[in-house]
């Protein structure tokens, strides 16, 4: 009987456990620091001794690098090869296009598939944020990995 409610008494404790990891809250994105370099957003009293060479170093490193892939999260819209795929890929590429005119949406075809992603995410977080507005729209979306353009 002690073995019995032992046992139940740590299961409890291991499905509490299971749900103090719940993911579904996002921390919201600071769009506003988007494309900017840490030497523009310090706030007033934050003083910085440094050569000029140094700011230009960062601008030059930032221009010759910024059309560079990395690598990041997409949300997977649709993904078909039936013989409507192209037309429902084209749809569903404008209706995103207005649902989330921030967001860039990819529309590509690799033989036999068309496929539709959206977003251009740093992290898998930043992508459930988008992926949570658009599950009960497309129930089969899905979040990749891929490489992705660096976010504007």
């Amino acid at each position: 009987m002690k073995k019995l409610l032992l046992i139940v008494l740590l299961f409890l404790v291991g499905t509490g456990a299971v749900r103090a990891q719940d993911t579904t809250r996002v921390a919201p994105v600071d769009s506003t620091l988007v494309g900017k370099d840490i030497l523009s957003v310090m706030g007033p009293g934050v003083t910085v001794d440094q050569t000029p060479l140094v700011r230009q170093a960062l601008q030059s490193y930032v221009l010759n690098n910024g059309e560079k892939p990395i690598s990041g999260y997409r949300i997977r819209v649709f993904y078909d090869n039936g013989p409507q795929a192209r037309d429902k890929s084209e749809a569903i590429e404008q209706l995103l296009k207005k649902q989330f005119p921030e967001v860039m949406v990819y529309r590509s075809f690799e033989s036999p598939n068309y496929k539709v992603s959206i977003g251009d995410f740093r992290t898998k977080d930043e992508a459930l944020r988008i992926y949570n507005a658009l599950k009960g729209t497309y129930p089969t979306a899905f979040i990749i990995k891929e490489s992705i353009n660096y976010p504007r």
